[in-house]
């Protein structure tokens, strides 16, 4: 006697196969998300860019208002006033960087919430965001953190380049030209070596969310888990990141010919007036607000591809396709509080593939080879004939 009824409904699809996926699929499926919830997803992401633009406008245009005000009250061209100048600048470029910082922080969040969603599409389920936001609460300082950390050290190493280039410029003319060859070596380096290490720290955010863990641990998880599907990914996000450039390009370029077709209308003698200012502003506010909205997408879409291939990943080294068939069979069947089947075994060879195999997920301990066959009994001697006397004959007419 079972305790699930005799009859359930076919599981809903997700918007993936519970299989490993392949590269067209992950690519395809990155935008499912998006149309299955949009109020959600595109909602909070385009909120939160707008709120974080309209903070970093503020903020940077008070702080650059009142360094630059103080010229006013200073003789040009005169020595506390070039100090004031470069001191103002100075300022202004560093809360320029320390507000991007916070609007990149801002960024992270929306990601959490995208993989929390998209954990949960690929499971038939829609949650709203005040459910997904309690999911991504116990981690948000992880994930501020972890963001905090690459802002450091990729602001670390330009720091450092960029000071070994003015050192090597200073020395003189040949100074200046070699910088600048090494300027353009060190461009030229630096973009494999970015796309290396977004590739494989592209899982860290997923890894924080679903399975709870340290930044350490996070890293350490996304870079196993990606071996083996490296360019898999890295073919993904650099589809996904130029075609969102390029739509961003594409999109901004009419918008810039339409303000300067406008302005010569409105103002065919070239001569600045109020309307055209109001409609200068207006073209601007327009642009802004288009690619703040591809902006969100984008981020969206990244995030989306970076789970897919996450779940992918554990579905191929630990059998997590397994793991969430169970959840859903005991889901469909009337289950309840049901474990998260994302947290259930991080981490475990794949349960029906040895993982001394090519496919097994190193770093873990490989199971036993399989025992050889045992060798063949050997032959025996064949029994001994026996004696067969006739029914009823004399003891002396038995017969060998």
């Amino acid at each position: 006697m079972t305790a699930y009824p005799t009859w359930t409904p076919a599981p809903r699809p997700g918007i993936i196969p519970l299989h490993p996926l392949g590269f067209g699929t992950i690519l395809g499926r990155s935008f499912t998300a998006l149309r299955q919830n949009p109020k959600v997803l595109l909602g909070f992401a385009l909120g939160t860019q707008v709120i974080g633009y309209l903070i970093m406008i503020v903020a940077l245009g008070g702080v650059a208002l009142w360094s630059f005000s103080r010229l006013d009250t200073l003789r040009p061209s005169t020595d506390e006033w070039n100090a004031v100048l470069a001191g103002s600048i100075a300022l202004t470029v560093v809360a320029g960087v320390v507000l991007g910082l916070a609007v990149t922080a801002l960024s992270v969040i929306v990601q959490g919430v995208v993989v929390a969603e998209v954990s949960r599409e690929v499971l038939a389920e829609k949650q709203t965001l005040g459910q997904l936001w309690r999911r991504i609460t116990p981690v948000f300082w992880r994930l501020l953190g972890y963001t905090l950390l690459l802002s450091l050290a990729a602001a670390v190493a330009v720091g450092v380049a960029a000071l070994a280039l003015f050192a090597i410029g200073s020395t003189g003319a040949g100074g200046v030209v070699g910088a600048v060859l090494l300027g353009i070596l060190f461009v030229l380096g630096a973009i494999p070596l970015w796309l290396w290490l977004t590739t494989k720290l592209s899982l860290v955010t997923a890894a924080i969310v679903l399975e709870q863990t340290t930044i350490r641990g996070a890293i350490a998880r996304s870079w196993v888990l990606i071996r083996g599907r490296f360019w898999v990914a890295l073919g993904v996000i650099v589809i996904i990141t130029a075609s969102i450039s390029v739509l961003a390009q594409v999109v901004s370029i009419p918008f810039s010919l339409a303000s300067t077709l406008i302005s010569t209308i409105v103002t065919p003698t070239g001569e600045p007036t109020g309307s055209a200012i109001v409609t200068l502003i207006v073209a601007t506010l327009l642009t802004q607000a288009v690619l703040l909205l591809i902006q969100a997408i984008g981020i969206v879409v990244q995030a989306t591809a970076t789970t897919l291939i996450y779940v992918d990943c554990r579905m191929r080294h630990e059998g997590l396709d397994l793991d969430l068939l169970a959840y859903i069979e005991r889901r469909d069947a009337g289950g309840q509080d049901l474990l998260d089947p994302y947290a259930l075994h991080p981490g475990r060879p794949h349960p029906m593939r040895p993982a001394h195999s090519p496919y097994g997920f190193p770093g873990y301990a490989a199971a036993p080879p399989p025992a050889p066959p045992a060798a063949p009994p050997a032959p025996t001697q064949p029994p001994a004939p026996t004696q067969w006397t006739a029914p009823g004959a004399p003891p002396d007419e038995r017969r060998p």
